[in-house]
């Protein structure tokens, strides 16, 4: 947990008026520590770097860079690839001291070069940070401001506008898509650096990953949960019809669920109840590693109140169905304390095809809607009866709060991918690398290489051991502080004039 590792200590030995931090969680490349980030190059300028998404066209750019860049790759992740495709760029300027200019123009040349989603903070020693967003703004970026402790402005950049909230931050706003931002210790300044794209944001953020209580691209995320339990309650009539099935109670999944499922049981005008009582010291278990404890996990999280459904007929409301692992266990444990039926509704359609753009879902062959009916789904798990929301209906929940949006990323709905350069070989190419025998696999071949090196040198590897992350699970930030150095001398820092030009520095 962040809050374990940033207490009131660690915080106040951080130095600097600026910093970079990510929480790990990976969906390219492996979770070895090697593989955490902030990654980090000396050459040029000295960069660390933090990147939320996931590039598509990897094979050609780690070829790119070797053959014409010579700049070697240490790891597996996208996430050093885009590092150094920006390094590369800004190398080529051939300066000892680069401009804002420069930064635009090496920017711009990443977004047509790199092909996905991408939502970036780079800290350039000694100059500032810089923030941008793919063409296509698929994943999410913002940036908010307060005043700084002396005068001034600090700036923070995040996923989520929570992150902002908390830390008395104000005037969050979305970084458009394809838009860099350079913020130096005296100024900011912004640009569309990248060629127009259609904008269409992850609706997945909104469904399940996304906290209730933030705000992203304009939609409130609670707001949309509202409605995804209003339209889904105008199907789960229909269905219950057809079905000739009445109920007794609608009880949520914890947690994502629990608004979706109060809006859809008042327009069903059916008792809602809390019929899970959760254990938090579990985490998500749809992006644990390994089908087994995935199911023990679920055991682990939850635990079943009889009273709530004993001789019922109880609708369960989850936000998804990825696997299919957690739902069956779910419906196994309301059936063990008494319930008569079980409908499971679902806040999102079908998912069957794989996310490319930063979320973990696994190959298409471990999805359980993938090549299965709605009945044929509701037998696996089951259930009595399954119900899913249309996709039209949860485009429509997101959309209405914010209609300049026309479309969204509904790639694993759909299979249609939005920036295109998805095709078969590469859809093949994430299947070996998400199901689960290639990470336990991969996970096997991680400890065995600690075991050899036991003993041995130990050193932080590209800054992953010396550096800490901090933010939600997907999340990237950035703090610069534009009022004057803190401290009880008030004295620059060797990290003051480390670098490039300093806006700052000789003042």
């Amino acid at each position: 947990m962040v809050r374990d590792v940033f207490d009131a200590s660690a915080v106040a030995g951080l130095k600097g008026w600026m910093g970079v931090g990510h929480v790990r969680y990976p969906t390219a490349g492996s979770s070895a520590h090697a593989e955490a980030q902030p990654f980090y190059v000396n050459s040029p300028y000295g960069i660390v770097f933090a990147h939320n998404g996931n590039i598509v066209n990897t094979p050609s750019l780690r070829q790119f860079l070797d053959v014409d860049a010579h700049r070697h790759i240490n790891t597996d992740s996208d996430s050093e690839l885009l590092l150094n495709i920006l390094a590369n760029n800004l190398q080529k300027t051939g300066k000892f001291r680069i401009n804002e200019e420069d930064i635009f123009t090496a920017v711009g040349d990443l977004t047509r070069t790199c092909i996905g989603a991408y939502a970036c903070v780079a800290m350039i020693a000694g100059f500032g940070l810089i923030v941008f967003r793919d063409p296509n703004g698929i994943r999410p970026a913002g940036i908010a401001t307060r005043k700084g402790a002396r005068g001034g402005l600090d700036y923070l950049v995040a996923s989520e506008s929570v992150v902002a909230q908390g830390l008395g931050f104000t005037e969050w706003e979305d970084v458009k898509a394809g838009e860099a931002i350079i913020i130096t210790r005296n100024n900011i300044s912004r640009r569309q650096v990248a060629q127009p794209q259609a904008f269409a944001p992850d609706i997945f953020e909104h469904v399940y990953f996304a906290r209730p209580d933030s705000t992203i691209d304009g939609i409130s995320v609670y707001r949309s949960r509202m409605k995804m339990g209003d339209l889904l309650a105008e199907t789960v009539k229909k269905e219950l019809i057809k079905a000739n099935i009445e109920i007794d109670v609608v009880i949520p999944v914890p947690d994502t669920s629990r608004t979706a499922a109060l809006n859809c049981a008042q327009a069903l005008n059916i008792p809602y109840r809390e019929g899970f009582v959760k254990n938090r010291y579990v985490g998500r278990t749809f992006i644990m590693p390994g089908q087994t404890q995935r199911r023990k996990n679920v055991r682990r999280k939850l635990n079943a109140m009889p009273e709530e459904f004993a001789g019922k007929t109880v609708m369960l409301v989850d936000d998804s169905i990825v696997r299919g692992t957690t739902s069956k266990e779910i419906v196994q444990m309301a059936k063990d304390v008494g319930a008569k039926r079980v409908i499971f509704a679902s806040c999102a359609p079908p998912i069957r095809y794989s996310n490319v753009y930063g979320i973990d879902m696994p190959s298409p062959h471990e999805l359980i809607a993938h090549g299965r009916t709605t009945e044929e789904i509701a037998e696996h798990i089951g259930a009595d009866l399954v119900i899913y929301q249309t996709l039209e209906d949860l485009v429509e929940s997101c959309r209405q709060f914010n209609p300049v949006i026309k479309q969204f990323d509904c790639s694993v709905f759909t299979g249609e991918y939005v920036t295109g350069g998805v095709d078969e070989r590469y859809l093949e190419h994430i299947q070996r690398l998400r199901n689960d025998n290639a990470k336990a696999k991969k996970k096997q071949q991680t400890l065995e290489a600690v075991e050899a090196t036991e003993g041995g040198c130990n050193g932080p590897m590209n800054g992953s051991d010396s550096l800490i992350s901090m933010g939600r699970s997907d999340s990237l930030m950035g703090l610069a502080n534009h009022s004057p150095k803190l401290g009880s001398t008030g004295m620059p820092s060797p990290n003051d004039t480390i670098g490039l030009h300093n806006s700052w520095y000789g003042q």
